[in-house]
């Protein structure tokens, strides 16, 4: 009997098991609920264990139905990310707008892209500059052709400004720094603007990106701009774009890329090689840096009595998620 019951018990407890596996967390179940902290990290664990698993059986499940239905299986659903969800946005462009054709067709940048003038650029820096910040300059003028890097020796931007126009310069760029870090940009477009300022941040020079290709040479990029739809996200992407001449070098196999995600400006630049007729390799050159956009200014820079044409504010415009400007 004693033995009869050990063997009833023995098998017993696999579904006595199960049947606590199964009951272990009831819908209204809350690990908030359990005031033992080490108690409740440790359900927490089996909480998401559980999930973990019920998650790998239901993909598992719905494999085998699409292999069981062949070619008559549904089309995978599209996954709900904050970009396919975003906000529609009133200032969205439509590739085929007239409108929006014939106002870039006559804006500060139309030269650029119509190919009547080349780029000039005067790279600068916040007043003295420490070295990681003089670095980064050096190296950004190695990524945008006809580039030069000026030290402010303590002039106002009011005053370089027209020393740059007198020399041709068609746009300025300052890089700011706190603390010993770059942390901000100021781009501005000569003579006559507009002038955007940028919060920068995550920024990597060529030594500090593992994996890093030789150093880059002389040809001409190619400008990748990727995502800019708003008509403030056109003008940006062209503001970028007019940093660039307009006839890159192919040969060079090197590529500037602008990728705005989420109002984020990412910048990469790497250089590629075709491996085969369907595999490229990329190698990252550096450096690279994140962009977010705070305001942009009719005309040249002028921090008291400047016109602007739009402002970042926190409180006003970052009240969804799901919204996005660029």
């Amino acid at each position: 009997m004693a033995a009869g019951g050990d063997g009833a018990g023995g098998g017993g407890a696999p579904a006595a098991a199960a049947a606590a596996e199964r009951v272990l967390f009831p819908p209204t179940f809350s690990v908030s609920e359990i005031k033992n902290k080490q108690r409740r990290h440790f359900m927490f664990q089996r909480w998401k264990q559980q999930q973990r698993k019920e998650k790998l059986a239901n993909r598992k499940k719905r494999r085998k139905e699409r292999e069981a239905l062949g070619d008559q299986a549904p089309s995978k659903p599209v996954p709900k990310t904050i970009e396919n969800q975003r906000v529609y946005d009133e200032t969205t462009v439509d590739p085929n707008d007239e409108e929006v054709a014939f106002d870039e067709s006559t804006d500060e940048f139309a030269p650029y892209f119509n190919r009547q003038t080349i780029p000039k650029i005067l790279i600068t820096t916040s007043d003295r500059p420490r070295g990681r910040t003089v670095r980064f300059c050096e190296q950004l003028s190695t990524v945008i052709p006809n580039s030069h890097v000026y030290y402010r020796r303590g002039l106002a931007l009011k005053r370089i400004i027209p020393q740059c126009i007198a020399r041709d310069f068609t746009d300025l760029i300052v890089i700011n720094e706190d603390r010993k870090i770059p942390n901000g940009l100021v781009l501005s477009h000569l003579p006559d603007g507009p002038t955007a300022h940028f919060r920068m941040s995550s920024v990597r020079l060529r030594k500090e990106i593992k994996r890093k290709g030789k150093e880059p040479t002389q040809h001409v990029p190619e400008v990748i701009l990727n995502n800019f739809t708003t008509r403030l996200g056109h003008s940006i992407g062209r503001m970028f774009a007019s940093l660039f001449p307009h006839d890159p070098q192919f040969i060079g196999r090197q590529v500037a890329t602008f990728h705005n995600q989420r109002d984020y400006i990412f910048f990469r630049f790497h250089r590629y090689i075709f491996k085969s007729e369907k595999k490229v390799g990329i190698q990252e050159l550096g450096p690279r840096f994140t962009l977010k956009l705070r305001s942009l200014q009719k005309g040249t820079f002028d921090s008291k009595f400047g016109e602007y044409e739009w402002i970042h504010k926190r409180r006003e415009m970052d009240t969804s998620r799901r919204k996005f400007h660029l």
